[in-house]
């Protein structure tokens, strides 16, 4: 039998070379995995790869995809990129009843197996188990041995299913972290996860897995999601507080062969992110900084197709999303307040990135695909790419940065991606 690769990573920070933790690839599109695994095989490193439960499950989720559709989505890409796919780590996060959480607990939890068995049965060895939600007539938040319960029940079929598989699930517990999606207000300050509260998290979840007869399968439990005091909110970046966590990144010397999984780290310094997998948080969660990143990609190849190929287009990328999200206004009306000024500036520019759940949207996707055709492998003028893609710009008169559309694309994620491969090393 194949051993996971994730299942030592607590001893990773202490060696003295190769990975010291691992970034998570939280994103479905095609450009950002792409540019994932690139950088990636640069390194010889493996590319762990996550998908939510609001983004993929088995009635499709907002990409469209099951968990099945996924692998082989990212294993396509891996086969055009020339990626080896065994150097691939296919991780589900937030799994549990989120999706269906106006359902009954009942009806709620019986979707969520649904969607673990259909996760593990597609191959996904890093298995997020998040049921800290109340379902309908709940409490908001649930207590601990109600949230471990559940979570031993999913785990229960996860184990079933993988029963006979090559490579058996490492398990992440704990949902001291964002809602999927994101957090909703503007963000100030965050409470740090205490100490005690890391290890109740732990514990609970240990006597769960035991109460439901697998005991053996927490010891393939690696990581809890914790608040090491990192967020973002539309507008602005709360930065990590290296002495803040101290305390709970001390808490580590008592749970062995655990890591803490810091979700939300978008956005933070090249310092701050060396400094969470110095302390312990091993598994750095990224998506919106770098579909954000993707977002600046376009908008500028956006201005200089305006300059290059004036009247070629009946409408620009930027003002396709505008109609098509005033249309749709469901993945942003919630969570963007003020002015109509205000949340139009935040509809195409917060870092919260609510954007990114349009993108397979069948009108945005034509403008983006039809901007794309537009350039085609034609280079790109350096004088145009240093005003529109700044970031990219050294990269082209260094030559190590293709002035393409497409090339363009990648690099401005791999600017994103830069900081978490370094971070981790």
């Amino acid at each position: 039998m194949a051993t996971n690769p994730l299942s030592d990573i607590s001893t990773w920070r202490f060696r003295s070379s190769g990975l010291r933790g691992i970034p998570s690839i939280c994103s479905a599109h095609p450009v950002v995995i792409e540019a994932a695994m690139r950088h990636a095989a640069r390194l010889g490193l493996p590319v762990l790869i996550e998908a939510t439960c609001n983004q993929v499950n088995q009635d499709g989720g907002y990409t469209g995809m099951t968990p099945r559709d996924f692998r082989d989505f990212v294993e396509a890409i891996a086969k055009r990129v020339g990626f080896p796919f065994d150097r691939v780590i296919l991780g589900g996060d937030h799994l549990g009843p989120n999706p269906w959480k106006k359902l009954t607990a009942t009806e709620a939890m019986d979707k969520a197996k649904v969607m673990i068995d259909a996760f593990a049965r597609a191959g996904f060895t890093k298995l997020h188990l998040d049921t800290s939600m109340g379902c309908a007539g709940e409490p908001v938040a649930l207590a601990d041995a109600l949230t471990a319960e559940r979570a031993a029940a999913l785990a229960t079929v996860a184990e079933a299913a993988t029963k006979d598989a090559t490579v058996k699930p490492v398990y992440i517990v704990g949902t001291a972290g964002p809602i999927p999606g994101g957090a909703m207000e503007e963000i100030e300050e965050l409470e740090v996860t205490k100490p005690e509260a890391a290890r109740e998290t732990i514990r609970v979840h240990r006597e769960a897995f035991a109460k439901a007869g697998i005991a053996s399968a927490f010891d393939r439990a690696v990581g809890a999601v914790v608040q090491p005091g990192v967020e973002f909110g539309n507008h602005n970046v709360v930065a990590f507080d290296v002495d803040k966590a101290a305390s709970l990144s001390a808490t580590l010397s008592e749970l062995k062969g655990f890591v803490f999984e810091a979700h939300s780290t978008d956005y933070q310094t090249p310092e701050a992110l060396k400094a969470l997998v110095d302390n312990g948080f091993s598994i750095l969660k990224v998506g919106p900084a770098l579909t954000f990143a993707l977002r600046e990609a376009l908008y500028g190849l956006d201005h200089i197709a305006e300059v290059l190929y004036a009247g070629r287009r009946k409408e620009t990328l930027a003002a396709t999303f505008e109609r098509v999200m005033l249309s749709h206004p469901d993945n942003w009306a919630k969570y963007y307040f003020g002015t109509p000024d205000e949340q139009r500036l935040q509809r195409h520019f917060s870092y919260s990135d609510r954007i990114r759940y349009y993108w397979p949207e069948p009108e945005i996707a034509k403008a983006a695909e039809d901007l794309l055709a537009l350039f085609g492998n034609t280079p790109i003028p350096e004088t145009l790419i240093s005003l529109y893609l700044r970031g990219v710009y050294e990269g082209v008169r260094r030559g190590r940065v293709e002035p393409t559309a497409h090339g363009l694309s990648l690099a401005m994620v791999d600017l994103v991606l830069d900081d978490y491969f370094k971070a981790c090393l």
